[in-house]
């Protein structure tokens, strides 16, 4: 039986099942009962995932027993309103308790119901000294009131919340509320942390990372090591850099790990944790050897002693990450957990661990003892009953479960399975984490046989998901697609399977990109001038919000307070206030507009992706999975998928190779090598086989990459054996190894678009057209600068990093001539500009009041997409001339560029590799609280969200030499009304004929993100 290594889920506090089961797992009765809201710190409110409310201490005075809550909703920067739950009879002057101070009250005519309050009453306020009005709903229950106030706009919110306090459950229904969308899953995490103290931002981080919701537990954990000091921020650094490395980043992961090392070895709790996690982190990348070494290393400073360990005190932090899980709002049990009884829980996941990698080399037979160690070390603490660690008791009962797999006791594996998903209902139901158990069992009927239990089990993990994205399924959802399809690669299921995986492809994680599109689309929908403006308007708000807390936070985390930073933290917090109130009023303006209450919906079904296509066209998908990567292949009239003949890991090693025969960067140069025709043959073969003939006859290639293609165009494939034997040819008879003329690249034939997920491609295939009463806007040719100039003094660091992260004055040094500028404007006559030298400066481009008259944005200039050294974050910019005020820097930023307004049907960015990502940083800078990791989240990402729809974007640094680029630009304008890609492929065609352009690195590189359909001209 074939190694199986699975994602670990998160944070420590936790327990574990020996041979002797010392548990109790809950019976039907428990599991059923939903844990009350009056025991719940935070709870959704609604159905459709836009509010939250989060409890708060209650206000100064109150009774023992009130309680009070904030509701944080999308969008919205600050809470949109308050509930509580007090002693004593108020609904008869509710706004002397509950209403703003001053205040002028009206019965509401449009009231609604408020489920559990039978005789509520809605009252609408004015208050004098704000423009924005007010909702209070009030009613009572015995001698307690219940009472909500907020927003007017947020009516539903408010009373859906109140009836969930009303009647001690989730109440059902959706929330009406005005929205953008401009926040994903994530982005609504962090809103909400930070809109909520530091300590609550943990203990709800904990909470949500206990789920298995690690991506939005990251973004808590990130918030409140930005607030927090001291071993608070290195405990919640720590679980934040745990859960960048669950998500697959890894890279990040080390970074935050190397931050924590030096001071978690001076205390005996962080020290274990910070063992652990490592060794958690090994087992993500799949290093079982790693892990095991880890595991066993001790610690730098054993603090064996018990003595000291009691002599220990327990902070706010600790003891918020243990009440993170007790089933009270508020309470009181976990927070007497003593740091030795917490570093013997510690202990005992590290023998679970050991357990883990001890399985995954190969040594199962050792691991069972070291799960009944485990088992001892968590019920000796409080007898067992420290709620926290019931998610690790699930997943030791998972290990168990592939133990016993392993040994050949299947009964046993599907008890263990089912006890580990019977726990995870009664504490986490609808959980990431209890889908993953669930796709745990359904991987293990599927390995036992039982193929109609396993495809029922997987498909009702995606309707339950409802089009939520699960990223910790892209580990376990192997053994679903391989039953769809037969288990062998290239062999072609039907469309029920390529309808089936489609749906839990939709699951996966995505580039940010594709969330940004959707804004841009919802923003263009139909509608008046006036609501796109307010919408445009809460879009920036919402940014500089973002920007502006960035910037508090960096002040609060400073070692000493100034009088200076002080007086600069208050103007911040200030300014802070006023954003978010001004955001509330347009908020409030933007719900009077139907269209901006509505969702689009997050998934889309395959049937619903082929009423958008036309014929001639086919959309496909590639989706890399832990071990596998499959295909879906959809045109109007059909669908298949397959199982490719390449798995994940052994695609990006034959990207990397085919990449490095087309063009390397090294010391300042661009290096070109003869390209590697066969593997390209060999790769297309691999990915595309069974629709290997197909694909060269379609119209219209949209091509939704996945993994190692997000980098690498599909246009540079070979389709056909011919070209490789004539090439080899060729060179046998002493022929010039860079010419590749006659070769059938599958752009020879196809035109190709870009997606990044099919709501993306739907979403822009639906976007009004520009609005731009000029066709074409040029921008290029800086004005160098040397060392001496003002322009020199002011070159900007990467990100951070100091002096040794700033640009050389060098890369101003050799501008890119203007004449694809110049040679594209005359094109278009009088509706034509270009704008270059000491025109073209960062300030004057920020400052330009006219880019929405443009419909198409042309930028010749280089593009910096890595960092001055290797050891600087990158940072996305386009390279421009220095102006002469103060803030030029020459170079238009990720931020900058997002913060444009323009009106753009196509955005050409004729630049060195401009595909690329964007740190996480990078992103953070600009006000956006998601994305950045992939490639096509970079300047792409930026520019979409200023306004283009379509870009055109290189995969790396384009040639100067033959004038290839200047071909394949101007080209794009010869024929009036061609479609984007079209007109692209043409002029692409033009340079696979000609012998000395014809290696892919003169004609490939650029790619056409969004509708390539799209015409150049219209």
């Amino acid at each position: 039986m074939s190694k199986r290594i699975k994602r670990l889920a998160t944070i420590v506090m936790a327990g574990a099942v020996g041979g002797t089961m010392l548990w109790t797992v809950p019976n039907a009765a428990q599991v059923a009962k939903e844990t009350p809201v009056s025991l719940r710190d935070t709870f959704p409110v609604g159905s459709n995932g836009l509010c939250e409310a989060q409890i708060i201490e209650p206000e100064a005075g109150a009774d023992l027993f009130d309680r009070r809550y904030s509701i944080i909703c999308r969008d919205a920067a600050a809470p949109i309103g308050t509930m509580w739950v007090v002693r004593g009879s108020y609904a008869d002057a509710p706004e002397s308790r509950f209403g703003l101070p001053g205040a002028t009250c009206r019965k509401a005519e449009d009231a609604a119901p408020t489920e559990g309050l039978a005789g509520a009453s809605e009252l609408v306020c004015d208050a004098a000294e704000s423009p924005l009005r007010s909702r209070l709903i009030v009613g009572e229950i015995g001698n307690r009131t219940y009472a909500a106030t907020g927003f007017n706009a947020y009516a539903s919110a408010l009373r859906l919340g109140l009836a969930s306090l009303a009647t001690d459950r989730v109440a059902k229904g959706k929330v009406d509320i005005p929205l953008t969308q401009a926040t994903d899953a994530l982005a609504f995490a962090r809103q909400q942390a930070e809109a909520i103290s530091a300590d609550q931002a943990l203990s709800e981080a904990y909470r949500r990372s206990n789920q298995g919701e690690f991506a939005e537990a990251a973004e808590f954990f990130a918030a409140s090591a930005e607030v927090l000091s001291g071993k608070g921020a290195v405990d919640a650094r720590l679980n934040e850099a745990l859960l960048q490395s669950n998500l697959g980043n890894y890279a990040e992961a080390e970074r935050l790990f190397g931050l924590t090392r030096a001071e978690a070895s001076t205390d005996p709790v962080l020290a274990r944790l910070q063992r652990n996690y490592e060794t958690i982190h090994a087992l993500n990348q799949g290093r079982a050897a790693v892990a095991l070494d880890r595991i066993n290393q001790p610690l730098a400073n054993e603090f064996g002693d018990p003595a000291m360990l009691r002599r220990l005190m327990i902070g706010p932090a600790m003891a918020n990450r243990l009440e993170a899980e007790n089933q009270s709002a508020g309470g009181t049990y976990s927070v007497s957990l003593t740091p030795l009884e917490r570093a013997q829980l510690l202990d005992g996941q590290a023998d679970y661990l050991r357990a883990t990698a001890l399985r995954l080399v190969g040594r199962a037979g050792e691991a069972t003892a070291y799960l009944r160690a485990a088992d001892l070390a968590m019920a000796e603490v409080r007898g067992g009953r420290v709620e926290s660690i019931l998610w690790l008791r699930a997943q030791v009962l998972g290990e168990l479960a592939e133990i016993a797999e392993i040994e050949g006791r299947p009964a046993e594996a599907e008890t263990f399975h089912k006890d580990g998903i019977a726990l995870l209902e009664s504490r986490y139901p609808e959980s990431p984490a209890l889908q993953s158990a669930r796709a745990q069992l359904a991987g293990f009927y599927a390995r036992a046989g039982r193929r109609g239990e396993a495809l029922d089990l997987y498909r009702g993990i995606v309707a339950d998901a409802e089009g939520r994205p699960l990223p910790a399924l892209r580990s376990l959802m192997t053994p679903y697609f391989t039953l769809l399809l037969g288990g062998e690669p290239n062999v072609a299921g039907d469309a029920s399977a390529a309808a089936d995986i489609f749906a839990a492809s939709q699951l996966l994680q995505r580039p940010g990109l594709a969330q940004t599109q959707a804004v841009l689309a919802r923003e263009l929908s139909v509608g008046s001038d006036e609501a796109a403006q307010l919408f445009r308007k809460t879009i920036n708000l919402g940014r500089a919000i973002e920007r502006l807390r960035s910037g508090i936070a960096e002040i609060q985390t400073m070692a000493e307070m100034t009088p200076e930073t002080a007086q600069l933290l208050s103007e911040r917090q200030a300014r802070l206030e006023q954003l978010q109130a001004e955001q509330a009023a347009v908020l409030e303006a933007l719900a009077q507009y139907p269209r901006y209450r509505a969702v689009t919906g997050s998934s889309i079904d395959l049937a619903q992706l082929q009423d958008i296509l036309e014929p001639g066209e086919v959309y496909v998908k590639l989706v890399t999975l832990e071990e596998r990567s499959f295909v879906i292949y959809a045109t109007k009239g059909d669908a298949l998928a397959y199982q490719a003949a390449i798995s994940p890991e052994a695609l990006e090693e034959e990207v990397d190779r085919l990449r490095e025969t087309i063009a390397i960067a090294e010391g300042g140069r661009v290096l070109t090598f003869p390209f590697d025709i066969e593997r390209s043959r060999a790769l297309y073969l691999s990915l595309f086989e069974p629709v290997a003939e197909q694909l060269p006859q379609m119209e219209h290639i949209v091509f939704e990459p996945d993994g190692a293609m997000l980098r690498l165009p599909i246009n540079l494939l070979v389709t056909d054996d011919e070209s490789v034997t004539r090439y080899k040819e060729r060179l046998a008879e002493q022929g010039d190894d860079y010419d590749f003329t006659g070769t059938a690249w599958l752009g020879r034939t196809a035109e190709i678009s870009t997606s990044v997920a099919a709501t993306a491609f739907r979403d822009v295939r639906a976007a009004a057209p520009s609005d731009g009463r000029r066709s074409y806007l040029g921008l290029g040719e800086n004005t160098p600068i040397g060392e001496s100039t003002a322009g020199g003094a002011r070159t900007r660091a990467a990100l951070a990093g100091g002096e040794k992260c700033a640009w050389s004055p060098n890369i101003w040094a050799n501008p890119i001539a203007a004449d694809e500028l110049y040679t594209a404007a005359e094109r278009f006559g009088q509706g034509a500009a270009v704008v270059t030298r000491d025109e073209f400066t960062d300030s004057k481009i920020r400052t330009r009041e006219d880019l929405t008259d443009y419909r198409i944005l042309h930028f010749a200039t280089h593009g910096l997409v890595t960092a001055p050294q290797p050891e600087c974050p990158p940072r996305p910019a386009l390279l421009t001339s220095f102006g002469d005020e103060e803030d030029s820097d020459g170079l238009l930023s990720f931020a900058e560029i997002f913060g444009l307004r323009i009106d753009a049907d196509l955005v050409i960015l004729s630049a060195c590799d401009t595909a690329g990502g964007a740190t996480i940083g990078a992103t953070r800078e600009a006000g956006v609280t998601s994305g950045g990791d992939f490639a096509l989240d970079g300047l792409v990402r930026a520019f979409v969200g200023a306004g283009g729809r379509t870009v055109l974007a290189s995969h790396w640094p384009v040639p100067d030499d033959y004038d290839a680029t200047k071909r394949l630009i101007s080209g794009l304008f010869t024929t009036d009304g061609a479609e984007t890609a079209e007109a692209l492929r043409t002029s692409q065609i033009d340079l696979m004929d000609s012998a000395e352009t014809s290696h892919p690195f003169y004609w490939s590189a650029f790619a056409v993100v969004g509708d390539g359909t799209i015409p150049v001209r219209r």
